[in-house]
């Protein structure tokens, strides 16, 4: 089968690359959203050919039917859902684009296979409901999973809750229950040795803007998820990852974990035999000199993209900051999950 991709919230285009990684016959017909900076990238490494800024509200059914797409790949805002957001759910006007496609899903007759990411905590929301009404009335077949990168052997956490939903047949796989694996063993024990590990994300020069700074090693560094080289994980990268400082995303130090613990323990020693206001200016100074010792760093803008499993040609344009860049990558997807994913909603 020849497939026609629709991709709605095309962000920087990781859907698309999730498509060419599972090599599909095919192409992406359109690609919307509504993010002038998140379409810039996705025009500088795929042309504008198909790239439009479109609200999806405005989306009528009469377009999506001359588009003739029999595919619809979609990661919808998550805001309303996430755990540090007020989780309105379908009372978030962020949540009004699905709503309108849940609407538009049973009227689309071409659509066939439909793949949906969003994040861990969706499948709670009254608009997870809306939309696998809209599924059934549509006469989709349709499994949801939780999964994570850890999972297919990728050194970062990122839980997301993913829908499939097929119309030619019923899966070979049990409905009726939210799969935490690949149902045909496509996932690894996390629990196995030889995972890969973080220095195979790492750049091999790396600019010394990317060094955490000094009041955030003074006053944060404690509560810093910080990996290092021959370790196999790393936290969930976010928007807000170098801005705010826990929760957002590890950093990296090349030292060892017996070396960067023994600074710690040195660091530790000078906070214990020191009250933090009565510290001299020496006291900090030498504590802060220690710090240095352990090189601390963000990950780059393309180590995450590494890690979420962009290929290396992917880019972005000049005029991108970092800031953006790391919003951009922090509302985006794994390729190589949603890939394996578009693979099972296509073959078994």
């Amino acid at each position: 089968m020849e497939f026609r991709v629709l991709e709605l919230f095309s962000g920087i285009g990781g859907m698309h690359y999730a498509f060419k990684y599972a090599q599909l016959e095919g192409e992406i017909v359109a690609a919307m959203d509504v993010n002038t900076v998140a379409n810039a990238v996705y025009v500088h490494n795929y042309g504008s050919k198909h790239i439009k800024t479109r609200n999806i509200q405005s989306l009528s059914e009469k377009e999506i039917k001359k588009l003739e797409p029999n595919m619809l790949l979609m990661s919808p805002p998550c805001q309303p859902h996430t755990r540090q957001g007020l989780q309105r759910d379908t009372e978030d006007k962020r949540s009004d684009a699905l709503t309108h496609l849940c609407g538009l899903i049973p009227e689309c007759q071409t659509l066939q296979y439909i793949l949906m990411e969003n994040v861990k905590g969706f499948e709670c929301s009254q608009a997870r409901n809306q939309f696998v009404e809209a599924l059934e009335r549509a006469g989709f077949y349709w499994r949801e999973f939780i999964l994570t990168p850890t999972q297919f052997n990728i050194p970062n956490t990122r839980h997301r809750y993913y829908c499939i939903a097929r119309k030619d047949r019923d899966f070979t796989f049990a409905g009726g229950k939210i799969w935490e694996e690949m149902p045909d063993g496509g996932t690894v024990d996390q629990t196995q040795t030889g995972l890969a590990q973080i220095a195979e994300i790492i750049e091999k020069s790396v600019s010394s803007e990317f060094m955490v700074p000094d009041d955030v090693l003074t006053k944060r560094v404690l509560v810093m998820d910080i990996i290092h080289p021959t370790q196999s994980r790393s936290m969930c990268f976010t928007k807000g990852y170098t801005h705010y400082t826990e929760g957002t995303g590890s950093a990296f130090t090349p030292l060892s974990p017996e070396e960067s613990h023994r600074i710690f323990e040195l660091v530790k020693e000078i906070d214990s035999n020191n009250s933090e206001s009565l510290k001299s200016k020496e006291v900090i100074q030498q504590r802060l000199d220690l710090l240095h010792q352990i090189k601390l760093r963000y990950f780059t803008p393309r180590e995450v993209a590494r890690l979420m499993s962009f290929p290396e040609e992917f880019d972005f344009p000049a005029e991108t900051t970092n800031r953006q860049k790391y919003r951009l990558l922090g509302n985006s997807i794994n390729v190589k999950v949603v890939g394996e994913l578009i693979k099972l909603l296509t073959y078994l």
